[in-house]
């Protein structure tokens, strides 16, 4: 049971019978105390050892609290770099509470530095003001408010002018709000690609179609590659195929395999189709003649139904006897070229085909097979492209020179880049190898007359060698190329539009496209509009989508072998930048100085009298102001004119005599006698 206290009261009497005369009042009744043991608690023992410490004549007995919070915030420090070490560049997964952890231990270290700064900075005040020199009462309220936060030290700062160690103090706890942010940047957590499996890629060393045998009449016959039919057709009057859409890009046209979300290959290559196109401008020449009409809409590959007639525009061999229109328009009048009549907009001549080369029975193709690219050993089209400037047939009325192009598509190797990420595959061709060759070869098809139903006809046999093989190949890598039947059957497919011309009546009526010249008996027109070779098309683009959608059949035919790639998924990793500790290490370091500078500073103060009090305040308590002092800021105008007077009012701490107000010291007040002592309470009275 805690004992219960009654405080004796006493009072001062002015009587006109005696003088300044203090008769004290009886004292009332009271119970003894009893003195039973206390029983503190752990806060209260715990205060009651830090105070036993705080009296210690050791002075590291003294700062033992302090130096042991500064040490746990070295510690935590210390552990902070550990795991940012063990860490460093670690799947996440592997130290999942790493940042957690790293968090926690960068608030207690923050935390922790804030007390022994704070503590000093409360002892610094004591001795402050226990120095020989008496200071503004304001002061005590500064070194009170800095021992507390932030504001305080920001005032103590300015009101030092960074000339007392105190100072040091406030500048070290106006640093400190700034270490969380320095150690947030310690910790990162990137997104990096790690290998994880493999990925597949397909190519072709060697291609074989799948169309089979046909026997007609008891001999082979010669059918288009069926795997690349559906391809070349689109490309021919369907403006070509158009990419799938899949998730966030286009779904590749081969049938490549990942696992993930990405997936990169090595270079390598594939049997292929290349292509290019150059321009033969200065092969035609303008002028009317009169010769055979073979590119109007109404006339049949055979030549007994081509009219005699005059057309005027760009000739192919306008000074031989063959002369060839490839851009111009129908005439009546040959002198002035007057009247225009049906208009040439779009002629193609391969100079490959084997139908077209060898008829009638011919060895020599026309140009010898090629002119701009005659080193090209076999191409599967060789073949000149002439355009209207601008796709109408009021350019070619105007002479305007038309757009002309030689454009070969041939068997060649590829060497691709591959990569697919997050459903978009690209692929990007960084080399391609054709055969060339300095010698003309003899040319590769044979032809023998072969009356069939009563009319002319003919068989044909392909005598070449498609074998490529690129400049650096492993010697234990077979050799690319098809066979000659594929070659036979791919070639064929460009007699379609190979020859095919589109002509228009007027510039007012429909154009229409002749294609599939070479029937001999039929006569096959498809709508103008829309046609993917005409100008202002990119021809030279254009070729180049068919040759790579020809490769991509090619790669995914199930005759292919898988290339081995690398997948990757995404995996979060732990980086690390430890040089974002150099802050808070230095702060770690300074305030250690702070606290040793501290503590041999005070040690003196502490030797004159001044106690071990820091920020304790109960030396506020036992040394009260005198009641003049006091007055002054309980008067009326406490708000205009105590506040004022504070900062006026200079005092000094007296170890023995308590506070010292401008010379006064802690005695009775003047004019008030000590108290008698038989008029002193009675002991354990107040």
């Amino acid at each position: 049971m805690a004992p219960s206290v009654v405080f004796n009261q006493y009072k001062i009497s002015n009587s006109s019978s005696t003088q300044n005369r203090r008769t004290a009042l009886p004292p009332p009744s009271y119970r003894p105390s009893v003195q039973d043991k206390p029983s503190l608690d752990i806060t209260q023992r715990f205060e009651q050892k830090l105070t036993n410490y705080n009296a210690s004549q050791n002075i590291f007995k003294r700062w033992l609290f302090e130096i042991i919070i500064w040490t746990s915030s070295a510690i935590c420090m210390g552990a902070i770099i550990y795991m940012s070490v063990c860490s460093r560049d670690q799947p996440f997964s592997k130290w999942p509470f790493a940042l957690t952890i790293i968090n926690v231990l960068s608030k207690v270290a923050s935390a922790a530095l804030i007390l022994p700064i704070s503590e000093a900075i409360g002892q610094l005040k004591w001795a402050w003001f226990g120095g020989s020199e008496s200071k503004e009462i304001i002061d005590f309220d500064i070194f009170d408010k800095a021992s507390r936060g932030a504001w305080g030290s920001f005032l103590l700062l300015f009101r030092t002018r960074g000339k007392s160690l105190a100072a040091l103090g406030a500048v070290l706890t106006l640093l400190l709000l700034a270490t969380d942010t320095f150690f947030q940047q310690v910790i990162d957590l990137p997104e990096r690609w790690v290998l994880q499996g493999y990925g597949e890629i397909p190519r072709v060393t060697q291609y074989e179609g799948d169309n089979g045998q046909l026997y007609q009449d008891g001999l082979p016959a010669t059918l288009e590659e069926v795997n690349l039919r559906q391809t070349t057709f689109k490309y021919f009057y369907y403006n070509g195929s158009s990419p799938v859409t899949f998730g966030n890009g286009t779904r590749p046209d081969i049938p490549l395999s990942c696992p993930s979300s990405r997936c990169e290959w090595d270079p390598y290559d594939s049997l292929g189709m290349c292509s290019a196109c150059a321009d033969v401008s200065e092969l035609l020449t303008y002028a009317c003649l009169e010769t055979k009409i073979d590119w109007i809409s109404s006339v049949y590959y055979n030549s007994s139904t081509w009219p005699t007639g005059t057309a005027c525009g760009y000739w192919l061999n306008a000074t031989s006897d063959a002369p060839m229109l490839m851009s111009g328009y129908r005439t009546d009048e040959a002198l002035n070229a007057s009247t225009e009549g049906e208009t040439l907009l779009l002629r193609t001549l391969p100079l490959t085909a084997p139908i077209t080369s060898v008829f009638p029975f011919s060895s020599v193709p026309i140009f010898n097979g090629s002119v701009k690219f005659q080193d090209i050993y076999f191409p599967v089209l060789d073949a000149f492209i002439v355009s209207a400037a601008d796709g109408t047939a009021s350019s070619v009325y105007k002479k305007v020179p038309p757009i002309a192009q030689e454009c070969i598509i041939s068997w060649c190797v590829k060497t691709f880049q591959s990569s697919y990420a997050e459903g978009k595959y690209e692929e990007l061709v960084t080399q391609t190898f054709m055969n060339r060759t300095a010698i003309r070869q003899p040319y590769p098809w044979e032809v023998f007359p072969l009356p069939w139903e009563g009319e002319e006809a003919f068989f044909s046999i392909f005598h070449g060698n498609i074998t490529i093989r690129p400049p650096g190949t492993a010697p234990d890598t077979p050799d690319y190329g098809v066979t000659n039947e594929t070659y036979s059957r791919t070639q064929t497919l460009f007699d379609d539009m190979f020859p095919s011309s589109i002509t228009v009546a007027n510039s007012t009526a429909p154009s229409w496209w002749r294609v599939k010249q070479n029937a001999w008996a039929y006569n096959q027109l498809r709508l103008g509009a829309g046609c993917p070779w005409l100008a202002p098309n990119n021809v030279t683009q254009y070729i180049d989508r068919l040759a790579t959608s020809m490769t991509n059949v090619i790669r995914s035919h199930k005759s292919h072998e898988f290339v081995r790639g690398r997948a990757y998924t995404q995996t979060t990793f732990i980086a690390v930048h430890l040089e974002w500790l150099t802050f808070p290490l230095v702060l770690l370091l300074f305030s250690l100085m702070f606290l040793v500078a501290t503590m041999m500073k005070t040690s003196k103060a502490t030797d004159r009298g001044i106690g071990m009090w820091k920020t304790s305040a109960i030396p506020t308590l036992l040394y009260s102001l005198p009641k003049e002092t006091q007055s002054q800021f309980r008067s009326h105008g406490i708000r205009k004119s105590g506040l004022s007077k504070r900062k006026t009012i200079r005092i000094r701490l007296h170890p023995k005599k308590g506070w010292r107000v401008s010379g006064q010291t802690l005695n009775s007040p003047a004019g008030v006698g000590r108290v008698p002592v038989e008029l002193r309470a009675p002991p354990g009275w107040i």
